[in-house]
């Protein structure tokens, strides 16, 4: 075994919480061999180094359930919906967590309209353990019917492509997106999702919305016929 199989086997012993001299026991190595690349990958990770890139690595990704309905998926993608028949009104819950140092994350939290809006609201970076993030995780998709696991490539389709979705009717991010957006990585667009509800911008009003300002904004690019809404008693 070279250097670099065996650092790859350390890092992921360290990720799963082992001591230097457990790493060692379990890959059958003197200790002293296992020490200088424990603090190898240490410094790694304070830095925000990997070896997939100047970013740390993405440990988890998850979304709720229904978060397909009304989206145009191109279903060799192979990005399923767990429950599509929930629905969630064109909201989706995206939840991505990197790796911060060997038993910490650092979480990311988007609310996006992918009917029309975009990025409603963001949440983080924020630092957690296994057991914060799993209670944190729980109280994200709270108001949903449950949350699923998700590829890297959708979250950052769902939430970059309904940026710029958005963008195209005339509405920016929340301004909270900005320190969570480099959790998403490089986007260079093009979303492989159809966003609106059927192709077709869609507002839902929501506790909190200038409503009257939204729909001024979308009558500026579009006429009635383009878009739908829903508003005030629905």
């Amino acid at each position: 075994m070279d250097k670099a199989e065996l650092k790859d086997q350390v890092r992921e012993l360290r990720a799963q919480g082992r001591s230097p001299k457990e790493i060692a026991r379990a890959l059958k190595v003197p200790p002293s061999v296992v020490a200088p690349l424990v603090r190898e990958i240490a410094a790694e990770l304070a830095t925000g180094t990997t070896t997939g890139g100047d970013t740390p690595d993405v440990v988890g990704c998850w979304i709720n359930v229904g978060w397909s309905a009304g989206l145009g998926i191109d279903p060799a993608l192979g990005w399923s919906d767990e429950v599509p028949e929930s629905g969630a009104d064109g909201m989706v819950c995206v939840l991505v967590a990197r790796r911060h140092s060997w038993d910490r994350m650092e979480v990311s939290g988007y609310l996006a309209d992918v009917f029309c809006l975009g990025v409603r609201n963001a949440i983080g970076p924020q630092i957690m353990d296994d057991r914060e993030l799993a209670r944190f995780r729980e109280y994200f998709f709270g108001e949903y019917a449950g949350w699923q696991e998700a590829p890297y490539e959708l979250a950052r389709h769902l939430v970059l492509g309904s940026v710029d979705y958005a963008r195209t009717l005339g509405f920016e991010p929340h301004e909270d997106f900005g320190p969570v957006a480099d959790a998403l990585g490089k986007w260079e667009g093009g979303s492989a999702i159809t966003f609106g509800r059927d192709g077709k911008p869609f507002y839902l009003e929501q506790p909190g919305d200038d409503a009257n300002k939204v729909l001024r904004t979308l009558r500026r690019t579009l006429s009635d016929d383009d878009f739908d809404y829903v508003t005030g008693g629905r």
